[in-house]
């Protein structure tokens, strides 16, 4: 079984395009677990309709990658998936029979996709972009091996998950990243481009390319020197 987890805050514009597929298209054996994190709007009661576990906590977490760990407590599959609650996968039957044959390779323990954005709303800044990005995680994971994704897609092993200990649940950001460097020393991870996962974009549009990755530059130097991260909180985006 893939075991679909996706953290959640305030969601609900996204959230119904994001998992509704999975209920009416998906029949490959699954469940999709959503781990909200005291959404304030109606969230989970959109999630309800769809999800198969929706988690609410006593209090919020700290990171999206605690909440992401929380989310796994609940899961029963031997294939967990991450997503962001913004992430949309087209078509997940020819999707996932895609990701499964990858992991045939016994030696993957972890895969990523190509991000795409909505076409709606692309921007020729996100065409560039994503270029970029999806060619830096295919040379790092397929070439260097020392492991790069984004949280808008990661999939991975149960046992590779439990073996690492999970996402670095004191990271504010920067946990995607460091979850596959983590997961390409014990086995090997993997960029595949037949697999896309939109999203719109909500962070790079609000902010500016220029703003967003002079953000993403300097966290990423810090969690590198300090193991920790710079800032206290990543904002929310609607």
């Amino acid at each position: 079984m893939i075991s679909i987890i996706i953290p959640t805050y305030n969601e609900e514009k996204y959230i119904e395009k994001s998992i509704k597929c999975f209920k009416e298209k998906m029949t490959l054996s699954h469940e999709v677990i959503i781990c909200d994190d005291r959404s304030t709007d109606k969230t989970v009661d959109v999630a309800r309709q769809y999800a198969d576990i929706v988690l609410i906590p006593e209090k919020k977490h700290p990171t999206i990658a605690a909440n992401r760990n929380n989310g796994v407590k609940s899961a029963h599959g031997d294939i967990y998936v991450f997503m962001d609650g913004d992430s949309f996968i087209e078509n997940p039957d020819k999707f996932f029979t895609q990701a499964l044959h990858d992991f045939e390779n016994p030696d993957v323990v972890a895969l990523t996709g190509a991000l795409d954005i909505f076409p709606q709303v692309k921007t020729l800044g996100d065409v560039i972009m994503y270029k970029i990005f999806n060619f830096v995680h295919y040379i790092k994971n397929n070439v260097l091996h020392s492991g790069e994704s984004s949280g808008k897609f990661q999939m991975m092993r149960k046992d590779a998950f439990e073996k690492v200990g999970g996402f670095p649940a004191n990271l504010v950001t920067r946990e995607d990243g460091i979850m596959f460097n983590k997961l390409a020393k014990i086995g090997r991870t993997l960029y595949d481009g037949k697999l896309v996962i939109f999203h719109n974009g909500r962070r790079a549009h609000q902010y500016g390319w220029p703003k967003l990755l002079s953000i993403w530059t300097i966290e990423t130097f810090w969690v590198a020197v300090f193991k920790k991260s710079l800032a206290k909180e990543w904002k929310a985006v609607r």
